[in-house]
């Protein structure tokens, strides 16, 4: 069996002599009826090595055999080193890391990939125990298919200083995203508060009962197909400059989520939105001097806007 089970072997007793396979196996583990026709029905029971049918009788001496899966827990952190992740800066107060796409921040219902508070515990990075114990010194996020630079709190005063300072808004939070089009205008702001869509759990969409959300852009490039255009978000909303842009009918390249055109996500060999966060600033708690961090193009970010620029 495989590491995820535990291996209970009884020897039946007398007491359970002509019982059917469910009922012994419920009174002598202490499980229910249910549980015990589940875990014969899928392999898990042997009576004297051989495959067990829950109407199959006991006889007193038989060895019984059980595996019972061990249950984890959705939310327990994974020790993982995650190959693409490098950090940037590290000090007793915080470490910056450049995430790659594909890694969720930490733990969460449904997720079952890589995490960066992971990789920080498999590389031996103590982080802050402030916060859920999945989540103990997060205090910004990014999206699982949104790649670049981000900081985790090491000192509980970090933790709390920077919580504050990105509730307070006075963190600079700047990301570059190619959308389909020209927006009109070049430059603006999108102040339209955010909401679950009523269609889905998972996606999210402008509402007026939803949260305040306020997105700056500016164009940097505008080519043939598509702008890069410069972010600074206000707020920190679950899918903010997504759904903004979406909702300026300019959504990002390669984001399908969200409106996006997948022949021209093809053709630039995009799997994912093009979103990134390339620069981060802030006072930094311990020295309390303001810093910066950036992060530079992941290659296939990189690959698409040169293709962009050339008006293939």
């Amino acid at each position: 069996m495989s590491d995820s089970s535990e291996e209970r072997t009884l020897e039946v007793p007398e007491t359970l002599a002509g019982e059917r396979v469910d009922v012994g196996l419920a009174r002598l583990f202490g499980v229910s009826r249910t549980r015990a026709a589940e875990l014969i029905a899928t392999g898990r029971v042997q009576l004297d090595d051989a495959p067990a049918s829950k109407s199959d009788r006991l006889l007193p001496g038989t060895r019984l055999d059980v595996s019972f899966p061990v249950e984890t827990d959705p939310l327990e952190v994974v020790e993982e080193p995650v190959e693409g992740l490098h950090v940037i800066h590290e000090d007793e107060d915080l470490v910056v890391v450049d995430k790659p796409v594909g890694v969720a921040v930490h733990p969460s219902m449904g997720w079952t990939g890589p995490t960066v508070v992971g990789h920080l515990r498999a590389a031996g990075v103590r982080v802050a125990t402030s916060g859920a114990s999945e989540r103990q010194g997060i205090v910004q996020r990014l999206d699982v298919g949104t790649s670049g630079v981000m900081v985790i709190a090491k000192s509980e005063r970090a933790y709390s200083l920077l919580k504050n300072a990105f509730r307070e808004r006075t963190v600079e939070k700047v990301y570059h995203a190619m959308v389909q089009g020209h927006p009109d205008p070049l430059q603006g702001t999108v102040d339209a508060p955010i909401g679950r869509h009523t269609s889905s759990d998972w996606r999210f969409a402008v509402r007026d009962d939803g949260k305040p959300s306020v997105t700056h852009y500016e164009t940097l490039e505008a080519h043939r197909f598509a702008s890069l255009l410069e972010v600074h978000l206000e707020t920190g909303r679950t899918h903010q400059i997504r759904v903004h842009m979406q909702a300026l009918k300019h959504p990002c390249v390669g984001d399908l989520t969200y409106g996006a055109d997948p022949t021209l996500a093809r053709r630039l060999r995009l799997e994912r939105q093009w979103l990134h966060a390339v620069r981060l600033g802030f006072e930094h708690p311990g020295t309390r001097e303001r810093v910066e961090f950036v992060s530079a193009y992941p290659e296939d970010l990189a690959h698409a806007l040169e293709v962009v620029r050339d008006g293939q």
